[in-house]
Formats: C-alpha cells, structure tokens, sequence
C-alpha cells in the first residue's frame, strides 16, 4: 500500500516544540496507520525502535482522530507525555480504533476509506480564571485546546474544533459538556482550566488516491 504524503495544520504557541519535519510526519502516520490495521485484524501491534528518528522517541502527548468520509469514526488520546512518541501515537491509534465509546471497533472493510489524523501536543499551560466569561476571553479560539479538571471530571476539546465552534462560548460549553457537565462548572472554584496547542498531521485515506 503506498502511502500519500501527510498535510500538515499548525496551531501554536511558544510553549510547543517545533512541527515534526515531513519525513517524520510520515513515519508518525505510518505507524498510526499499521497500529489501525493491526487492531481491525485482532492483532497488537507496536513499532520498533531501531531505526526510528531521534524526535519520534522523545516522550510525546498525541491525539489519534480517524475519519471516513468527513464523518468522526474515532478518537483518543493522551494530554502528557509519559512515553516516546511513536509509542505513545500506536497506542492512542489502536484504542481510536476499537475503544472509543462512541464507535463500534473499525473493521478491516472500513480502513480504505479511513483518514487518520495526528495531533502532536505541547506541555499544557494552567489558565487562571474567575468565571466563564473570564475564561473565553483568555483562551484563543483557532490556536488553544482546552482542557478542564474538577475532582474525576476531566473535558477536552482539541484546536481544531473551533473550525466548528469559532465562539468562545460555545467552545468552551462543549469542553464542558465533554466532563459530564453543564456551563456552571466554570463558576466552581475547584475547577482548573489548561490550553494547549498541537501541531498536526493527516493522511488521507488510502482509496482517494486509487
């Protein structure tokens, strides 16, 4: 199967290292891939180290999303870097891939039309906020992902969801939705409030370029 060459979306800030080069990008979506294809066979399947670019085995936090015509098919994935990165990207592919809840496990028909996307993530960054009107007005729609806390509520919304929800607001209402939630949880001072940016990396699906 050849693979076509990744596109690469940038929202980041100085706290983010520096975007993957396209040959590292490459592997990255590489090994999603065979980690999605191991997983709709029934297989584990992990990639070597031997070999790997020096980048790709520094510890990294990703988020693997997969896509089939458009339409969310899965996704998941991890907020800090607690193993190298290629790791840590097979893992969060193979669990996109049959764990997310939402989704029934990918299955081998399915994987010619799956796009995968890759998002790399920077450290996160604590806001702090009195409010939710406090905090639209500190986060920066097209550039932060946000992440809240309180006690076992954790939501996440990547960046690139503002494409959908460009208000503050309503971005920050879904994040909120995402910890089991309403809007009033940002009035509670337990809640702590993180940004962070990605830099990330698609691959188309494999039968767009047959």
């Amino acid at each position: 199967m050849t693979t076509a060459a990744p596109s690469t979306t940038t929202a980041v800030a100085a706290e983010a290292s520096p975007p993957l080069t396209p040959k590292e990008a490459a592997i990255l979506l590489s090994i999603a891939r065979q980690a999605v294809e191991a997983a709709a066979a029934g297989r584990e399947w992990k990639p070597s180290r031997r070999g790997l670019p020096p980048r790709l085995l520094e510890p990294g936090a990703s988020f693997v999303t997969l896509h089939i015509a458009g339409r969310l098919r899965g996704c998941i994935g991890s907020i800090e870097a607690r193993q190298p990165l290629a790791l840590d990207v097979a893992f969060n592919a193979r669990n996109a891939a049959l764990y997310d809840p939402r989704f029934p496990p990918v299955t081998p028909e399915e994987l010619p039309d799956l796009e995968i996307e890759v998002s790399v993530l920077s450290p996160l960054q604590p806001v702090p906020f009195q409010g939710l009107d406090d905090l639209a007005r500190r986060v920066q729609p097209g550039r932060d992902g946000v992440l809240i806390v309180r006690g076992w509520q954790r939501g996440l919304l990547l960046p690139q969801v503002w494409e959908h929800l460009p208000d503050p607001h309503d971005f920050l209402a879904h994040v909120a939705l995402k910890a089991h939630a309403d809007p009033s949880i940002y009035d509670d001072p337990e809640t702590q409030a993180f940004v962070f940016q990605v830099h990330a990396y698609t691959q188309p699906a494999p039968a767009i370029g047959m």
